[in-house]
């Protein structure tokens, strides 16, 4: 029989997905030879679109309505934030520069062994053309950074690894984030028992849509009738993430996530995202219903995060496995 080539296929729901062209420069499809298991990248925003483990189930839900020819970021897969999330210094675009430039692969970075396969890309601040402001990260500054962005994929877990370079001699303050949206199977993110979150117990919540502040009890976090937007942050002595996502039918995703400046560990914040149906209808780039087929759980350095000094790395891991 003759050997098909492997496709690159993004998935918007359990049953409805596209097959993008290979040939498109922008394209990148890692597939795990021994496994079966493969992941499809963007280099415009080193955009995770798919990760599908070697059972078929796809893990990362990508909106059917996303912008994809460079002029946006990316609606779904895992848009990197940095050097900020959200828009603490106005001076420069929401969640920051990463997503909304084309990056490069690393020459001689793909791998495909028994283990693993994977491939790196790189963003030197130099090839940075969109997003980058008038201010603190603007054409003027004095600050200089280099990203590189590490995918690694097995049979049932695809790793990511941010790793952000200071190439300057000026100190800079920064967060960095994973916004992942998980498909949810079957389109069951409002049903509490089959879409949830569990390990966030004893987190500081910062609820950006109620305004409330209080330490989460011991219920798992579920979507509410309402958009949900709120920020987990971990108790004293709690460093690495550790959590378990219900999305939906026969889904189970382990995250865990880690990160360090220099060496030294931070602790991990997370977030908890839906926008529901009214939020969902106002986005161009999003379907009305899809948020029935999406939750956002997203690892980050968000809160007391050391300056990273001149010359010096930090790094930012999140690992999903299907179990």
């Amino acid at each position: 029989t003759m050997s098909t080539a492997p496709k690159a296929v993004v998935f918007h729901t359990s049953t409805s997905s596209t097959e993008l062209d290979c040939n498109d420069d922008d394209i990148v499809l890692i597939t795990h030879t021994k496994s079966g298991a493969n992941c499809v990248l963007k280099k415009f925003g080193a955009h995770v679109l798919s990760y599908q483990t070697a059972a078929g189930k796809p893990l990362i839900m990508l909106s059917k309505d996303a912008i994809m020819d460079g002029s946006a970021a990316i609606r779904g897969g895992i848009p990197l934030c940095f050097p900020q999330f959200g828009q603490p210094d106005k001076s420069y675009l929401q969640h920051g520069f990463l997503r909304r430039n084309k990056w490069t692969v690393v020459e001689g970075s793909e791998f495909d062994t028994d283990d693993a396969a994977g491939i790196k890309l790189e963003l030197e601040l130099k090839d940075v053309t969109v997003a980058r402001g008038d201010g603190t990260w603007g054409n003027d500054t004095k600050l200089n950074c280099k990203c590189i962005l590490t995918v690694s994929i097995d049979d049932k877990s695809m790793t990511n690894t941010l790793e952000m370079q200071n190439l300057g001699t000026e100190a800079f303050d920064f967060q960095v984030l994973l916004h992942t949206y998980y498909l949810v199977a079957m389109g069951k993110a409002l049903d509490h028992e089959l879409c949830n979150v569990k390990g966030f117990e004893g987190y500081m919540v910062d609820d950006k849509v109620s305004g409330e502040t209080y330490t989460l009890g011991s219920d798992p976090v579920t979507i509410p009738d309402v958009i949900i937007d709120r920020v987990y942050t971990p108790p004293d002595g709690t460093i690495d993430l550790n959590l378990t996502i219900a999305a939906g039918v026969d889904n189970l995703v382990e995250l865990t996530a880690n990160g360090d400046v220099d060496g030294t560990k931070v602790p991990v914040s997370g977030v908890v995202w839906n926008p529901h149906k009214i939020k969902a209808e106002a986005m161009g780039d999003f379907g009305s219903d899809q948020y029935n087929d999406m939750i956002c759980v997203e690892p980050g350095l968000l809160s007391n995060v050391p300056q990273l000094k001149g010359g010096k790395t930090a790094t930012f891991t999140q690992v999903m496995t299907s179990i």
